[in-house]
């Protein structure tokens, strides 16, 4: 007997749709609002085929590709909401949806976001671009973050997570919807914090896969992992984050998987980068989204603005937006004037 009625998920990226199969586990219904046709009719058959081939997905997560099928199986129900979108959609998005989703928090119907980005245009985390539309239901948002592979999910690998919010009530009724053996959300109220470790880990995973690509071996991520550490939580300073949350799983938990574990998207990035592909042809030739670019942008534009000391992290700009060649820049990083590690 499943707790929960229904749930609904917008976006049906890999990630998107493994926090659905988690879900399903809970709720008799989990309906998936997807935008394209292959992966709606994919779904239908019981498998995300473009994002996570060779899964199967439970009989109760249903795709709907419109807003009148999602009215129709919600049948005027509704529990949880989950925005897979990435951060750079979510504007837009809820922008024009504006309406449908004031009527859902006016019913005190909580939302959990698994964006991970800064956006590159307004230098906003996705708790920034949720609150400027809706600033009387801040206690409805949670934020989730941590060491989590959508594939390893799926295939129901012990993964635990953090989720950042505002409401201990929120926090603990969300954690609970999503608690299954294998899965757990454990609470956070530093949702600055929570959001900045997933977002700026993946700028660093698509160094590790640099570092990688160029034939460095474990002596060197594991120097660069340690000193990005030291660079995020400066970058947390600026936005007021508890430094023990960049300790935690959604700051040093997801670090190390995204930059050692070979399912990682950003990663994946960093090694074609590695053999001297650009960026935008990457990106071009394939439908998943690597965050870390754009957050690689915006975290030089934090930087800049704040006067944030961050070599790694502007390695990672040099390479992507300036077209300086990797090795150049992973060698310039050891010119760097001799001083104490701590200061």
């Amino acid at each position: 007997m499943r707790k929960y009625k229904t749930a609904l998920v917008v976006g049906a990226g890999a990630f998107g749709t493994s926090i659905a199969s988690v879900l399903a586990n809970n709720f008799e219904k989990v309906i998936m609002k997807v935008r394209s046709e292959d992966i709606y009719e994919s779904l239908k058959l019981g498998e995300n085929k473009v994002y996570l081939p060779g899964h199967k997905v439970a009989e109760n997560l249903i795709p709907a590709l419109d807003w009148e099928e999602v009215d129709k199986l919600l049948d005027g129900h509704i529990d949880l909401l989950v925005s897979g979108l990435p951060t750079a959609g979510i504007a837009d998005f809820y922008s024009e949806n504006f309406e449908r989703f004031s009527a859902y928090f006016d019913q005190g119907i909580p939302l959990v976001s698994l964006s991970k980005g800064i956006d590159p245009e307004t230098l906003e985390l996705a708790d920034d671009l949720f609150f400027d539309l809706w600033p009387s239901h801040k206690e409805l948002f949670t934020f989730l973050s941590g060491p989590s592979f959508a594939r390893e999910i799926m295939e129901e690998q012990i993964t635990l997570v953090t989720l950042g919010g505002r409401s201990r009530r929120i926090l603990l009724e969300v954690s609970k919807m999503l608690e299954t053996p294998y899965f757990k959300a454990l609470g956070s109220y530093d949702v600055k914090g929570v959001l900045l470790g997933g977002a700026l880990k993946n700028v660093i995973a698509i160094a590790g896969g640099i570092i990688e690509g160029l034939g460095f071996n474990h002596n060197t991520r594991a120097a660069m992992i340690t000193r990005a550490i030291s660079e995020m939580l400066r970058f947390g300073n600026v936005y007021n984050a508890r430094p023990e949350t960049f300790y935690g799983l959604s700051g040093m938990g997801d670090l190390i998987l995204t930059t050692t574990g070979e399912l990682s998207r950003n990663k994946t990035f960093g090694l074609e980068i590695a053999k001297g592909r650009k960026p935008e042809e990457i990106i071009k030739s394939q439908r998943t989204v690597v965050e870390g670019y754009k957050t690689t942008k915006a975290a030089h534009l934090v930087a800049q603005k704040y006067d944030i000391r961050s070599r790694i992290f502007e390695g990672v700009y040099q390479v992507l937006y300036e077209g300086l060649p990797p090795r150049d820049v992973v060698q310039g990083l050891m010119t760097i004037p001799t001083r104490f590690e701590i200061e």
